[in-house]
C-alpha cells in the first residue's frame, strides 16, 4: 500500500498509524465516520432528544430522523435507514395520527392539524397530548418508545369525556417513492391454497383497500364515516386479516418497514394499491365503543429490516406479541 513519497507499508503498519492518527487529533467521543458510526461503537441510543422548534430528534444506529417536525403534531419524519442510507418517509410522516372518527361523524380533518403539547419523559420517551377541544370530548394522547434500534413502539391512549360509539384512531404512515411493494398478512391468501399468507396490493383489486379483522369491523368501515367530506374514500373490502401485520418494502434495496398491532387493538389495515402515489399504510385502532369517563388504549409497533424473510416477520411479531404479554403480567395490581 503506498501512502506517500514512494514509500511502502503493510496494512497492519497503515491502521496503526490511523488509530494513533485518530487518538491524537480526534477529540475524545468522536470518530472520523460520522455520528451514527459513534453510536454503533458506544452502544444503542434508545432515547429521543429535545432540538430546535419543538421537534425531538433519534439515531439509534439503525434509525436516524426527527419526531414532531417544526413542533407540529406528525409522527417520524427525515426517517433515515442508517445502515443503507435508504430514506424511508416522505409527507406527513410515519405514525402520524390523521382521521378521528365515531359512529357516522368524523372529528376536524386531522389530528395532526390539531394543536397539541410533547414532553420527554424521564426514559427517553416523548409524551404527546391534544386537550380536550370544544368539539372533540375527548383526550388524545401517544407515547412514542424505542424497543431496540430497529423496533419503535407507540400506545395511543384516549380518555372519554362522553360516550364514544365505535372510536376509532385512523394511524397513518407514508413512506418515499421507493417503496412500491404493499402487503398485508390475510387469514385465507386467494392464491395460497385459502391458507394464511402476505398478499400483495395490487392495482386490479383497486385503488383503495382496507382490510378488516372480522365482519363487526366491516360494518363499522360502512357505517358512514368515510362518506364525511373531505377526501372521502370508497374502500374496496378485502380478505381478513389473519392478524394486524403490513408491509412496505423497497424492492431495489430490500429495506422494509413492518407495522404491527395485537387484534384487540387494530380492527383493519388499510393500503392504496402499492404503486399508488401516497405509498402508505394506515392501521384503524380501537374500533369500539369507549364510555364516558373510560380510558382506552391501542398499542402499535414499527420494525424496519433488511431483506427480512416472511418468517422473520412473522417471528417478529410473536415477539411483540410476547412483549406485550410480559408487559401486562408485570403490571402492578389495582
Amino acid at each position: 500500500m503506498t501512502i506517500g513519497f514512494g514509500e511502502h507499508v503493510s496494512a497492519a503498519v497503515w491502521c496503526a498509524c490511523l488509530a494513533t492518527f485518530s487518538m491524537a487529533v480526534l477529540p475524545r467521543g468522536h470518530s472520523i465516520e460520522g455520528p451514527s458510526a459513534q453510536v454503533r461503537a458506544q452502544g444503542p441510543n434508545l432515547t429521543f432528544t429535545q432540538a430546535p422548534h419543538g421537534e425531538f430528534q433519534f439515531d439509534t444506529g439503525v434509525l436516524r430522523g426527527k419526531l414532531r417536525a417544526e413542533g407540529k403534531s406528525l409522527g417520524l419524519s427525515s426517517v433515515v435507514h442508517v445502515p443503507s442510507g435508504v430514506t424511508l418517509s416522505r409527507g406527513y410522516g410515519i405514525f402520524g395520527h390523521y382521521r378521528v372518527f365515531v359512529a357516522n361523524r368524523r372529528f376536524g380533518t386531522a389530528a395532526w392539524d390539531w394543536p397539541s403539547k410533547a414532553k420527554l419523559l424521564d426514559d427517553g420517551a416523548v409524551e404527546v397530548c391534544w386537550a380536550e377541544a370544544q368539539d372533540c370530548p375527548f383526550e388524545l394522547k401517544a407515547t412514542y418508545r424505542w424497543r431496540d434500534p430497529s423496533s419503535l413502539d407507540l400506545v395511543t391512549e384516549v380518555k372519554a369525556q362522553e360516550d364514544l360509539p365505535n372510536f376509532e384512531a385512523f394511524l397513518a404512515s407514508y413512506f418515499s417513492e421507493a417503496f412500491t411493494n404493499s402487503l398485508v398478512f390475510v387469514k385465507q391468501h386467494p392464491e395460497g391454497g385459502k391458507k394464511p399468507g402476505f398478499l400483495a396490493a395490487t392495482q386490479p383489486f383497486g385503488d383503495w383497500l382496507m382490510f378488516p379483522r372480522d365482519p363487526v369491523a366491516v360494518q363499522i368501515i360502512k357505517d358512514g364515516r368515510w362518506k364525511v367530506e373531505p377526501n372521502p374514500v370508497d374502500w374496496v373490502i378485502m380478505p381478513e386479516l389473519d392478524r394486524p401485520l403490513g408491509v412496505r418494502r423497497d424492492p431495489s434495496r430490500g429495506v422494509t418497514a413492518v407495522l404491527m398491532a395485537p387484534p384487540e387493538d387494530c380492527f383493519a389495515l388499510s393500503t392504496p394499491h402499492q404503486t399508488e402515489g401516497h405509498f402508505s399504510l394506515y392501521l384503524s385502532l380501537f374500533g369500539k365503543t369507549i364510555r364516558a369517563g373510560e380510558t382506552a388504549r391501542a398499542r402499535t409497533r414499527l420494525w424496519v429490516a433488511e431483506n427480512p424473510s416472511d418468517q422473520q416477520i412473522l417471528d417478529r411479531y410473536q415477539t411483540y406479541m410476547n412483549d406485550l404479554s410480559r408487559h401486562t403480567s408485570e403490571a402492578p395490581g389495582p
